[in-house]
């Protein structure tokens, strides 16, 4: 699933792309697509014809496209995206070929290029939702939205509510770092390099963390997604694209996420992998020792 670097990538794609356009019309291909879309997709897609693009904003792994106001006030209303495991946001030709998966096309008024979503497992979703101020920094989110927590590269993150939270939730380090209603934007992968990074195994109980060993993490954090984020994200596969199509590079950097049975790039000791959450955990065993109390 991509996570707060690859959404980061792509929502810099659609600011050069859709920001400032009419929309003509938009039309669905595969109605589950628009299925958190409550009205359907008529309604879907009659919200959106017509209406002008703002630039694009993102909390998390959420993405969203503000529209512009009738009245030329702030903005009541966005087109909430989620990409789940699959899902792409594509600009290019109008007239180009349909992609094999597409569920969504957006056509603009102005020509030139369209937007299109196309989701091969259908696990992502796209919908229009009001806007509401939000929490964290008094600025307009989706509705749907409003729980998730700020994402560590905003300035609204507050580091110590974090470490507050963190000592309250007695929980495992990892389990805590994917509750996006804790912290935003981080998935297994990011987890997991973030951990090693900072010398922490998965499953230490998040109740016996220090204050500097949770600043430690969440700097470990900024560290590995800013650094992925710099090279387009991660791409194991073709399911995860930037705009125009073009795969991230940072898989090639991983130090601990996939690499079983590897050298641990820091010691030499093979990274193990552990069962977690119906998915996988990666650490070294040396650099980061299980702890004797350990929470799952």
């Amino acid at each position: 699933m991509p996570e707060l670097p690859e959404v980061e990538v792509v929502r810099r794609g659609l600011d050069r792309f859709t920001t400032n356009r009419p929309i003509a019309s938009a039309e669905v291909l595969h109605p589950r697509a628009v299925r958190r879309h409550e009205a359907g997709p008529a309604d879907f897609a009659g919200r959106l014809a017509g209406r002008t693009v703002l630039a694009p904003r993102r909390r998390g792994k959420y993405l969203w496209l503000p529209l512009a106001s009738s009245g030329g006030g702030p903005p009541e209303e966005a087109l909430l995206t989620h990409l789940g495991m699959s899902g792409q946001l594509l600009v290019g030709e109008p007239d180009r070929a349909p992609e094999k998966h597409l569920r969504v096309r957006i056509v603009f008024a102005d020509g030139g290029f369209d937007l299109r979503f196309v989701d091969q497992r259908t696990f992502g979703h796209l919908m229009v939702t009001d806007l509401a101020p939000d929490k964290v920094d008094g600025g307009l989110v989706p509705e749907p939205i409003l729980h998730i927590a700020a994402d560590p590269l905003e300035d609204a993150f507050d580091a110590e509510a974090f470490f507050r939270a963190l000592r309250r939730r007695r929980t495992g380090i990892k389990r805590a770092l994917l509750d996006q209603s804790l912290i935003s934007g981080v998935g297994n992968i990011y987890a997991d390099e973030a951990l090693w990074r900072a010398r922490l195994h998965w499953a230490r109980p998040t109740e016996t963390l220090t204050r500097a060993e949770a600043a430690r993490v969440l700097e470990a954090a900024r560290e590995v997604m800013s650094a992925a984020l710099a090279v387009g994200g991660t791409s194991f596969d073709s399911l995860y694209v930037n705009v125009n199509g073009e795969s991230g590079y940072f898989e090639r950097s991983l130090d601990a996420y996939g690499r079983r049975d590897e050298p641990c790039r820091r010691c030499g000791t093979p990274i193990r992998r552990d069962e977690f959450m119906n998915r996988s955990s990666y650490s070294c065993p040396v650099c980061q020792p299980r702890p004797r109390r350990a929470r799952y």
